[in-house]
């Protein structure tokens, strides 16, 4: 049997970041990987917004949870948005447009990883403000923003955040999460 991959296996919601600029070839190796995720009837239905300049990233870092201070770091945030109408909707409530984001999100943390750098997703965050601070049409939704940086010192987190990024990962075993055959 093939091993997992090693950026799968690596890929951990690191907080402990540096404030270098993330190389524009390096975000378009990223960017790309995550646009590459398949899609119901490759549809695409991620739409993603890289913020970078000072000023954009200042007013996306007004609107994170208290929770959240160590994203102020990061070099980039990119928001990963969509709407239902973009991808397949079926009548048994069967919208796959999440679905399909949710995979290039998989993507996108497994190229920074292997690209040396910490992708943290969160959830933490006032989306509505983000939005309009970033002229995003109203329309989409905001699912999740991605924190990227590289690895940096970890003088800056909490003593909660210092534990966590040195405990082992625990992930809950197979037996919890899979079933084969029937329910």
């Amino acid at each position: 049997m093939s091993e997992l991959l090693a950026e799968i296996e690596a890929r951990r919601a690191r907080r402990a970041l540096d404030e270098r600029p993330v190389p524009e070839e390096v975000l378009h190796r990223i960017l790309t990987a995550a646009a590459l995720a398949p899609s119901c009837n490759n549809n695409q239905p991620w739409r993603f917004l890289a913020v970078r300049r000072t000023e954009e990233l200042q007013k996306v870092r007004e609107h994170l949870s208290g929770g959240n201070y160590w994203a102020k770091k990061a070099p980039v945030v990119v928001a990963v948005l969509t709407q239902p109408e973009l991808d397949c909707r079926f009548d048994d409530r069967r919208d796959y447009a999440l679905f399909g984001a949710g995979l290039a999100v998989g993507n996108l943390l497994a190229q920074a990883t292997r690209e040396g750098l910490i992708a943290h997703p969160i959830a933490g965050f006032k989306p509505v403000p983000i939005k309009e601070a970033l002229g995003v049409p109203p329309e989409l939704i905001l699912i999740t923003l991605v924190i990227l940086g590289y690895p940096g010192e970890e003088s800056g987190l909490s003593e909660k955040h210092r534990v966590q990024e040195h405990a082992p990962r625990e992930r809950k075993p197979l037996t919890e999460v899979l079933r084969y055959e029937r329910w």
